[in-house]
């Protein structure tokens, strides 16, 4: 489905001489599919944070440095926020995902029109929760 999609939007930049990164913050990129679907893996710069904050510092990074045409973030959902990782199972973090995702938002916005680079997030819609 949506990561499918996205490594073959991967695929048809690199044949086209673009540079490429994928962050995988779902820790689940497949080499072999992502071959098979003709992404040059040698050549995809590919991370994989630990935490929501790191992702996104990743993604600020690539983009002010004008060397990366398209990034790829899977996914929206996995994107966790470092104090929600270090805290303890059971403690509140309302909200705190959100505000970490809005001013990422806000600080990417100018980088990526400056630098002309495609950012693509990647997330699902659930249906039926439980």
């Amino acid at each position: 489905g949506n990561t499918t999609l996205t490594l073959q939007v991967i695929a048809a930049a690199q044949r086209e001489g673009r540079t490429c990164a994928f962050i995988d913050a779902e820790h689940a990129l497949d080499p072999v599919y992502a071959k098979k679907l003709g992404v040059d893996i040698d050549n995809l710069l590919c991370s994989q944070p630990d935490t929501g904050e790191q992702a996104l510092e990743i993604c600020d990074a690539l983009s002010r440095s004008g060397a990366v045409d398209v990034i790829i973030v899977d996914s929206v959902a996995a994107l966790t926020p470092k104090a929600e990782i270090e805290g303890e199972i059971g403690d509140s973090h309302m909200g705190l995902a959100a505000r970490m995702m809005s001013q990422a938002m806000r600080k990417l916005a100018g980088n990526l029109k400056n630098s002309n680079t495609l950012l693509i997030f990647i997330n699902q819609i659930r249906m039926k929760i439980g």
